[in-house]
């Protein structure tokens, strides 16, 4: 996909992972809107020359607000990237049901609401890609994550439907699957991260080179470790 002209939204995109596709995004000529849900960072993006829109994607009149706000413009590029994890490991403390909620909200409910009300109007573009951020937890869980591991399977497992209904449209259907990387939601935990701008840029690339799954640093060893044993790559992964 070229790019340049393109109109992209990136969910989750003032900080992390979602700020850094945005500027390599614009740095390729695309016009970018970025959605957040702090003001801070809202202020911020739009500071940098962003369209940003405040919209708390944890809840259904989230979404909503930010379907109203984009007013029914063209958009090529749909990247679904906000995330949130939510602590759920019972042998640390009894898990807040309301955190897991928004998560799995934030993660798996929004992106389908969001494809859903843009659906008709992406395929009215001449070329356009709908990219879901997943994570290799999505190929394998961690113990003390099951609720952020459930819904990125959930939505690599939507991502690969979806693919197949849209294979003979004009609509390319992209997964993401991003190692541990440098981000607020990682930073209690300890070993090597990739940093947000590599991250972003083999995302981008991946965009560019029209590939259906982009497997971000050490998550191709897992996707290789994983198409020779499944149960290895449980093993290796659940206590990660």
């Amino acid at each position: 996909m070229d790019l340049n002209g393109k109109t992209a939204l990136v969910t989750g995109g003032t900080d992390g992972i979602g700020a850094e596709i945005a500027r390599q995004l614009k740095a390729k000529g695309a016009a970018v809107i970025v959605a957040g849900r702090d003001p801070g960072r809202v202020k911020a993006a739009r500071d940098a020359g962003f369209e940003a829109i405040q919209a708390d994607l944890t809840s259904e009149a989230g979404t909503d607000a930010l379907i109203a706000a984009l007013g029914g413009r063209a958009i090529d590029i749909l990247v679904n990237n906000a995330g949130m994890g939510a602590d759920h490991d019972f042998r640390v403390v009894h898990p807040n049901v309301a955190e897991a909620d928004r998560a799995i909200f934030l993660n798996l409910n929004a992106p389908i609401r969001l494809i859903t009300a843009l659906m008709t109007m992406l395929r009215s573009r001449p070329e356009a890609a709908i990219v879901n951020v997943t994570s290799g937890l999505a190929i394998a869980p961690r113990g003390g994550g099951p609720v952020y591991c459930a819904t990125k399977a959930g939505l690599r497992s939507y991502t690969q439907a979806l693919r197949h209904q849209l294979k003979d449209s004009s609509i390319q259907v992209i997964e993401a699957l991003p190692p541990v990387v440098e981000t607020r939601m990682t930073a209690g935990r300890t070993g090597k991260k990739m940093s947000p701008a590599e991250c972003a840029r083999q995302i981008v690339a991946g965009i560019e080179s029209d590939m259906t799954e982009i497997s971000v640093g050490m998550t191709k060893v897992l996707q290789i470790v994983n198409s020779v044993s499944p149960a290895l790559a449980r093993r290796v992964m659940i206590n990660f």
